[in-house]
């Protein structure tokens, strides 16, 4: 049986993005993929429908978007260009307000500060040196934060380690002021993310999320 709600994604043909995907699919959700290049997509389905364009582009946001009932975001960052997510959150949110879309899941990374926080040291390091060596990035995702923040959208940003490229889902935990996992299995983070569509646990909150 197939799922009423329609989604729609970013990043889908990213590392995490691919098993995010399959999830999706195998929850019998349709949806709207976002692709700068569609030929890059590896999986074939009845569900999946591609939407050729980039996120940074309000227009093909608006398009894609259309008919959907949340938005999955999972975008990396294209090699040798501008530092996107803030750009890419910020058209997302705008297209949220012209198609009444309320839900809106996005990954990032360790280095997003929040109030409250409390950083293991060796997150906090890791945190410091991504300030240090890839500052723009850093600080847009700083930005896309904020950016959220002060939307009215039911936001969960999903703080992130190193991604294991794994089937294994593992037993994957949350927290909202700590990180003591290394890293996360892709395949648990897919099922987490797939979950949030349902939850309200993490609205307008940014836990971070990791294997044991």
């Amino acid at each position: 049986m197939y799922s009423t709600d329609k989604i729609a994604l970013l990043g889908a043909t990213g590392k995490s993005g691919t098993y995010v995907l399959r999830e999706v699919l195998r929850a019998g959700y349709p949806c709207r993929l976002l692709l700068r290049d569609p030929s890059k997509l590896q999986e074939t389905h009845p569900l999946i429908e591609v939407v050729q364009g980039d996120a940074r582009d309000p227009e093909a946001l608006l398009h894609l978007l259309k008919g959907c009932t949340a938005v999955l975001s999972t975008l990396g960052q294209p090699a040798g260009e501008s530092s996107i997510f803030s750009t890419a959150t910020r058209n997302v949110l705008q297209a949220m307000e012209r198609h009444g879309i309320r839900r809106y899941i996005v990954t990032t990374g360790l280095s997003v500060d929040l109030p409250g926080d409390e950083k293991e040291p060796a997150v906090q390091q890791a945190t410091d040196w991504m300030k240090q060596h890839y500052p723009e990035t850093t600080f847009d995702k700083q930005k896309e934060y904020e950016v959220l923040a002060a939307s009215g959208v039911q936001w969960t940003l999903v703080r992130l380690p190193l991604i294991d490229l794994t089937g294994d889902p593992g037993q994957l935990q949350t927290d909202l002021h700590h990180c003591p996992w290394p890293r996360v299995s892709a395949s648990g983070l897919a099922q987490f993310l797939l979950r949030q569509l349902k939850e309200s646990t993490w609205h307008q909150k940014a836990p971070f999320a990791g294997n044991l």
